[in-house]
């Protein structure tokens, strides 16, 4: 398997202020491991999108560091900004080539089933990935699922059907199903399932509006009580040093 290497340079700039590396085409990343130091570090953007996209998340990567020997890394899955889909920032995870690691790899599904292209069925993947454990110079990139013997809607693909690599030990079951076809849906069922998808959406909305007025109302007692609890306390009782006309008689009275 070819090699694959990514630059990287020790990084200065921690904290908020990565936000600059960011702007000149840098990300920011951590290299870390077991027994090791962690580092902090940087790289260019336009080569790691182009290393990630070969190695992905399953595949050793010779990393080296200026002024340092090359190190065996895993990238990990990285960090995005929700909205502007932006990296943010990557782990890297350093190797111990003699020590087995749990990791996944992902399932790469090719060929074409006969009973979606004849039949229209409805091809239903069940996993995407396998947990596996290994040495990390057995680890591949992907496995590989020929769907093409989904020939019936009764005919099924199991982690047992997968041709593993030697050295690799899948985690999952071996009946576990990882891809099947199911029958077309008629006109009927996809009129219901839009019905309950919408009734569902619609109960979730009343659900969060209760639950909103509900904070609300909480936090209005919240509020009532707490400036209930600072007011100064009030009293109805007549002062002891202002007598009242009656109290004044009845002493002269008793004089």
């Amino acid at each position: 398997m070819e090699q694959i290497t990514l630059k990287a340079a020790p990084r200065e700039i921690l904290g908020k202020k990565v936000k600059v590396l960011r702007g000149k085409g840098q990300i920011p990343a951590v290299l870390y491991g077991r027994n090791f130091k962690s580092i902090p570090l940087l790289f260019d953007k336009t080569e790691f999108e182009k290393v990630f996209s070969q190695s992905g998340s399953s595949t050793i990567v010779n990393l080296t560091i200026i002024g340092q020997a090359p190190l065996k890394i895993l990238i990990h899955e990285p960090q995005k900004d929700p909205v502007t889909d932006q990296i943010l920032h990557v782990d890297f995870y350093k190797v111990d080539m003699t020590k087995e690691i749990h990791t996944e790899i992902p399932l790469k599904f090719i060929g074409t089933a006969p009973a979606v292209e004849e039949l229209e069925g409805n091809l239903i993947t069940n996993k995407d990935a396998l947990e596996v454990e290994c040495l990390p110079d057995k680890l591949v990139s992907e496995i590989e699922v020929n769907i093409s013997s989904l020939k019936t809607f009764e005919d099924l693909i199991k982690v047992s059907d997968l041709k593993i690599p030697a050295g690799i030990k899948v985690l999952a079951e071996p009946e576990d199903i990882i891809a099947q076809v199911t029958p077309p849906r008629s006109e009927e069922e996809l009129e219901e399932m839009e019905k309950e998808a919408a009734a569902e959406a619609e109960k979730a909305g009343i659900e969060n509006i209760e639950a909103a007025a509900e904070a609300e109302k909480a936090e209005k007692e919240a509020v009532v009580e707490k400036e209930g609890a600072e007011a100064p306390a009030k009293t109805t009782e007549t002062p002891a040093a202002i007598p009242t006309k009656q109290t004044a008689k009845e002493n002269e009275e008793k004089k």
